[in-house]
C-alpha cells in the first residue's frame, strides 16, 4: 500500500469490482504478478520500438524503393498519426468492450502489419504497413492501464507505482533499443526484418495474453440506461483530420503552409460542435472541461517530450554533423541518456508522491537544456557523455510521473481513453520537435542550431517547472481518481 499512487487508494478500494473485499484477501497477493504483467510489457513495448527502429532502416529503404529523404520521411510520420490517433479511439474501446479483447485484437494487426512490411512490393503499401502497424501497437497501452485499473477494483488496493512504472521503463528501453536493433536488422537479414520481428513479439504478447490476462467482466460494453452512440466514427476522422493538419503543418516550419493551421482550427471547432452533442462522444470534452487536473497533466507531458524529443534527436543529429562522429559512434555517445532515464524511471516508480519527481524533472530539463548552450564542436567527449545523461533524468522521472498522474486523475470508468491521449500529447510533442530542429538546423546541424535548441529547452523547462509548482492538484493528498 506503501508504494500506491497518492489519493487513488481510497477510491480504487471502494470500487469494488467481481469478487469485492474476498478478492481482496484471497487474491491480492498474486495480483500484478509476472503472468499479469509479463504479456502487458511485452505488448506495451511495441510501439515505442516500432518508431524509433526504422529509424537506422531508412537510407536502405530508400535505396530499394528509390525514394529521397523526404519520401522516407512519409513511413515516421504515417505511424505517428495513426498511433495519435489510436492511442485513445483503442483506450475508449477497450473501456467498453474489455481491455484483453482491445489487447488480443491489437496483438493480431500487429502481426499483419509486420508481414505486409515484410512482403511488401511497393512503397506504398509499405506505408501502409506503418499506419496499420501505428493502430495496433496503439492498442497495447491504453488496454493495459485500463486492464490494471480493473485488476485494482477487483482485489480492492489500487495499482502499485513500481508496477505502471515497469510499463514507463519498457517504454524508454525499448525506444532507446530500437535504433540499434533496427540497424543490427538491417545489416545481417536487410531492412524487410525490421518489419518481421514484430510477429514473434506480437504472437508471444498476443500468447501470453490469451492465456495470462483474467477475462473481461460480462456487464463491460454499453452503460446501461445510456443511449445507442456506438464508437463515433465521424468523431474519429474529425480528430484525425485536425492531426493531419497540424502535423503537416509543424514538420516544415522553415516553410509554413499557412492555411494548414486555419484548417486545422475550423475543422477543431467542427469537432467540438459534434462532440458536444453526441450522447457518447470519442472525446468526452464535458468530463475533460470538469477534470482540470488531467487536462493539466496533458500539457505537462507534451511540453516535458517536446522538449525530450528536441535533444534526443537534435543532440544525436549534431553528434554526426556537428561532431563528426559516425551513426554508430553517436549512438554510443547516447547511451548514458538512456540509461539514466532507465534509472530515473525505477525511482520515480518508486516514490509515493507525484509532484517531487515531476518539478525535479522540469527543473532537469531546464538544467540540461542550458548545459548544452556549452557544448562546441570540439567539446571533449567525457562533457558530451556527461551533458546526455543529465537530460535522461527528466526522460524517466516525466514518464512514470505523469503516468501516474494520469492513473490516479482519470475516471475509473475512462482510463483506458484517458492513457491513449496521454499518448496522443506525447506524440504532438515529438512532432512538434521535429519541425523545431528542420526550422533550428536547416540543412546542416551546426554549433548554433544546437543552442536555438538549447534556448528553446530553458525556456520550456522553466514554463514547465512553473506550471508544475502552481498545480495545487498535485500536492499530497490532493491526487484524486476523477469521477
Amino acid at each position: 500500500m506503501s508504494e500506491a499512487v497518492a489519493g487513488a487508494g481510497a477510491t480504487a478500494a471502494t470500487r469494488g469490482g467481481p469478487g469485492g473485499s474476498g478478492a481482496s484477501a484471497t487474491g491480492s497477493g498474486h495480483a500484478f504478478g509476472a503472468r499479469l504483467m509479463t504479456p502487458l510489457l511485452l505488448g506495451s513495448l511495441l510501439n515505442p520500438l516500432n518508431s524509433t527502429m526504422i529509424a537506422t532502416a531508412l537510407v536502405a529503404i530508400g535505396q530499394d524503393f528509390h525514394v529521397g529523404a523526404a519520401g522516407t520521411a512519409w513511413l515516421v510520420s504515417a505511424m505517428y498519426l495513426s498511433s495519435a490517433v489510436g492511442q485513445p479511439s483503442l483506450g475508449r474501446l477497450a473501456d467498453r468492450i474489455g481491455p484483453r479483447r482491445v489487447f488480443t485484437a491489437g496483438a493480431l494487426t500487429v502481426c499483419a502489419a509486420g508481414l505486409i512490411g515484410a512482403l511488401a512490393p511497393t512503397f506504398t503499401l509499405l506505408i501502409v504497413s506503418r499506419v496499420v502497424l501505428g493502430i495496433g501497437t496503439a492498442a497495447a497501452y491504453p488496454a493495459a492501464m485500463a486492464l490494471l485499473r480493473a485488476e485494482s477494483q477487483r482485489v480492492g488496493r489500487p495499482t502499485p507505482r513500481y508496477v505502471l512504472g515497469r510499463l514507463s521503463l519498457a517504454a524508454l528501453g525499448s525506444a532507446a533499443l530500437g535504433p540499434a536493433l533496427g540497424g543490427l536488422l538491417a545489416a545481417t537479414a536487410g531492412w524487410r526484418a525490421v518489419f518481421a520481428v514484430n510477429l514473434p513479439l506480437a504472437l508471444l504478447a498476443l500468447f501470453g495474453a490469451l492465456a495470462w490476462l483474467p477475462a473481461d467482466r460480462k456487464d463491460r460494453g454499453h452503460p446501461k440506461g445510456a443511449p445507442a452512440g456506438g464508437l463515433d466514427p465521424v468523431g474519429m476522422l474529425l480528430f484525425a483530420a485536425v492531426l493531419t493538419c497540424a502535423m503537416f503543418f509543424l514538420l516544415d516550419l522553415a516553410h509554413p503552409l499557412w492555411p494548414l493551421p486555419v484548417a486545422a482550427v475550423g475543422l477543431a471547432g467542427v469537432l467540438v460542435w459534434w462532440q458536444l452533442r453526441r450522447p457518447e462522444p470519442f472525446l468526452d470534452l464535458r468530463m475533460l472541461a470538469r477534470n482540470g487536473p488531467l487536462v493539466r497533466t496533458y500539457l505537462r507531458h507534451g511540453l516535458a517530450y517536446l522538449v525530450i524529443y528536441c535533444v534526443l534527436y537534435g543532440f544525436s543529429q549534431w553528434l554526426e554533423e556537428g561532431h563528426g562522429f559516425s551513426s554508430f559512434q553517436a549512438g554510443l555517445i547516447m547511451l548514458p541518456m538512456s540509461a539514466a532515464a532507465a534509472g530515473c524511471s525505477l525511482v520515480g516508480a518508486r516514490t509515493k508522491g507525484i509532484r517531487a519527481p515531476l518539478t525535479v524533472a522540469a527543473g532537469a530539463l531546464a538544467v540540461g537544456s542550458a548545459v548544452f548552450l556549452l557544448l562546441q564542436g570540439s567539446s571533449p567527449l567525457f562533457a558530451l557523455l556527461c551533458a546526455g545523461a543529465l537530460l535522461g533524468i527528466p526522460q524517466g522521472l516525466a514518464a512514470t510521473g505523469n503516468q501516474a498522474a494520469v492513473y490516479a486523475q482519470a475516471p475509473a470508468d475512462g482510463v483506458g481513453a484517458a492513457a491513449g491521449l496521454q499518448r496522443t500529447a506525447q506524440y504532438l510533442g515529438a512532432i512538434t520537435a521535429a519541425g523545431l530542429i528542420g526550422l533550428l538546423y536547416g540543412a546542416h546541424a551546426s554549433d548554433a542550431g544546437l543552442h536555438g535548441i538549447a534556448v528553446t529547452g530553458v525556456v520550456l523547462g522553466l514554463l514547465l517547472l512553473a506550471l508544475t509548482l502552481a498545480d495545487r492538484s498535485l500536492r499530497p493528498g490532493a491526487t484524486r481518481t476523477g469521477g
